[in-house]
């Protein structure tokens, strides 16, 4: 049971920062300041939330499933099919797994 609500809780953090986090961003911060934490966002939170799901992930679908819920996400509040943002995705999924096949080398 509690590796379920481990499961459940990667799942449940990666739609939070990768979906809900930009459509709070879009709506309710303007000009400027929106575009800092986008930015913020794309170069600090994004990266260091990829790292945690691929410290917390015993499966390689947990990545692949952060770096999708970012790309739909971005896609959907930001601009549906800018190929800048499948690159960010590549880079997020690659942090994950370099992260998840560092912890189960290491035993950490």
């Amino acid at each position: 049971m509690m590796l379920f609500l481990k499961k459940i809780r990667i799942l449940l953090l990666s739609v939070i920062v990768m979906i809900l986090l930009p459509f709070l961003v879009v709506t309710f911060i303007k000009g400027d300041n929106g575009m800092a934490i986008c930015f913020i966002l794309f170069y600090v939170v994004n990266p260091l939330f990829s790292i945690y799901v691929g410290y917390a992930a015993d499966r390689l679908i947990y990545p692949v499933v952060n770096s999708l819920l970012f790309l739909l996400g971005t896609w959907i509040f930001f601009d549906m099919g800018e190929i800048a943002f499948v690159y960010y995705a590549i880079v997020y999924l690659m942090l994950g797994l370099i992260m998840m096949f560092v912890k189960h080398k290491c035993k950490i």
